[in-house]
């Protein structure tokens, strides 16, 4: 599910775009290959790298379970994480660091259940407040679906459809023009600031 999750987001091949006529080439040992490394922690106490590039699960250190602090794991991922950026030079930018954490809505509504279990009434400020904050969490995932719509969707038939009918129409020489008179105007003016 993560895979297709992820993969969902790269770039398709485009007929407009590649060449029909050359093989796809397989990536090299030479070629940079983007992936995720994931750091777990296992309940035997160790914390395992999970690296697709790799045969299987690498075990990076062991932390001791204590209740009282549970995220022990997080500094053996740490100092494993700390470790591999270090084999590179100081201004490498091709990094993320993500953590998978709880959905926010989900702990909302436990606590909203958990005040309404007590006998809070929904019109309290409390419950009004961790209402408000579900809501704005529910229009923050709406807006993710349209950026992810927008994403995903391919703009490369309208925007040479929309050239040929500004070609055909005989708009595109005017429209060049202008474009490139303003283009000018304004590095005039970063110039002179």
């Amino acid at each position: 599910e993560i895979r297709t999750a992820h993969n969902s987001f790269g770039r398709s091949e485009d007929a407009f775009l590649s060449d029909p006529t050359k093989p796809k080439r397989m990536a090299t040992d030479d070629d940079d290959v983007f992936h995720f490394i994931a750091y777990v922690p296992h309940e035997n106490g160790c914390v395992y790298e999970l690296d697709g590039l790799q045969q299987g699960p690498i075990r990076v250190g062991e932390f001791k379970k204590d209740e009282a602090d549970k995220d022990q794991w997080i500094k053996v991922a740490r100092d494993a994480i700390q470790a591999r950026l270090s084999n590179y030079s100081p201004t490498e930018i091709k990094f993320n660091l993500m953590a998978i954490v709880q959905d926010r809505r989900t702990y909302l509504n436990e606590r909203l259940s958990a005040l309404a279990a007590i006998g809070i009434e929904e019109n309290d400020p409390a419950m009004v407040h961790i209402q408000s904050e579900l809501h704005a969490e529910e229009e923050k995932r709406a807006q993710w679906a349209l950026e992810n719509a927008r994403r995903h969707h391919n703009y490369l038939p309208f925007c040479v459809e929309l050239l040929r009918s500004l070609a055909g129409s005989g708009k595109m020489d005017g429209l060049m023009t202008k474009a490139k008179t303003t283009a000018a105007e304004k590095r005039k003016r970063q110039q002179k600031s």
